[in-house]
């Protein structure tokens, strides 16, 4: 009898989406060597962990956006992600975490001029093309585009330590269009949160509505014309679509937590360094 043993998942993470999560969910009282904030890598770390024994992975990888340089999406729409302010102390947490991922095993992606978005899309591509399967950790619903057979987002449900695990079928649930729709549904409805308005007058139900219908976005702009609605739209969509020709390097396997554990108790966080080193057994 031949056994087909199947590939775990690669585990791919929106950095800085969990780097923010930690930081506003750990109490900042949390210190390390110093005196300095190491609340959100802690908070990191610690929610890294857990997931790591709570799902089925054959390693992580880890995407970053490069703080302070803007992206084409930038140039494409000065607005975008416009009037974000962010503490220090989440800033220089957010700069350090990227070294301190490395001596845990961790595939590390960061690239000026590309958010962490198209790092993970890449991340997820790559894997695919050597014939494994990815799990996005993030709650960004950007990342609902890279969504198929080999690809599903891993988010945590709000108020509990949950996980859902959101397939094609689940994003058509949550936003009445499919995966590779999302671009042109974002596109038409806006985020408000990228400070994207979307096209006056179209909402989520309206746009999710003309894509039912229409099938695309370039065939919506065809119904409308030469407008400058379909000059957005089509401006909108590039903005919202990942870009994923960013060279990474995946990890060759699982994370060594030992190791990882002897830089967190550098940065004196020998609580967390012990619980860590526990998952090496």
């Amino acid at each position: 009898m031949i056994l087909t043993v199947l590939r775990k998942p690669l585990l791919i993470v929106d950095g800085d989406n969990l780097a923010h999560r930690a930081y506003h969910s750990t109490p900042k009282s949390v210190k390390g060597e110093g005196g300095r904030p190491i609340n959100a890598i802690v908070g990191f770390f610690s929610m890294l962990s857990r997931v790591w024994s709570e799902v089925p992975a054959r390693g992580i990888f880890v995407a970053w956006d490069t703080l302070g340089v803007d992206t084409y999406r930038n140039r494409l729409w000065p607005p975008y992600q416009g009037g974000r302010i962010f503490d220090p102390e989440i800033v220089e947490q957010i700069n350090r975490l990227p070294d301190l991922c490395r001596p845990f095993g961790f595939g590390v992606g960061k690239a000026a001029g590309f958010e962490a978005d198209d790092i993970m899309a890449a991340a997820a591509r790559s894997e695919v093309a050597q014939g494994g399967s990815a799990l996005l950790f993030t709650t960004d619903r950007d990342a609902y585009q890279l969504v198929c057979e080999e690809i599903f987002v891993l988010a945590a449900q709000r108020g509990t330590r949950e996980l859902s695990r959101i397939g094609p079928r689940e994003v058509v649930e949550r936003m009445g269009v499919l995966p590779e729709q999302v671009p042109d549904f974002k596109a038409l409805s806006g985020d408000a949160s990228d400070k994207i308005p979307g096209i006056r007058g179209v909402g989520p139900k309206a746009a999710s509505s003309l894509l039912l219908r229409y099938g695309t976005l370039d065939r919506i702009v065809e119904a409308w014309g030469d407008t400058e609605d379909s000059k957005l739209a089509l401006t909108f969509r590039e903005v919202v679509t990942m870009r994923p020709e960013v060279p990474v390097v995946l990890p060759d396997g699982p994370p060594d937590w030992l190791r990882g554990a002897a830089v967190l108790r550098e940065i004196g966080a020998a609580s967390l360094a012990e619980r860590i080193s526990q998952l090496s057994l």
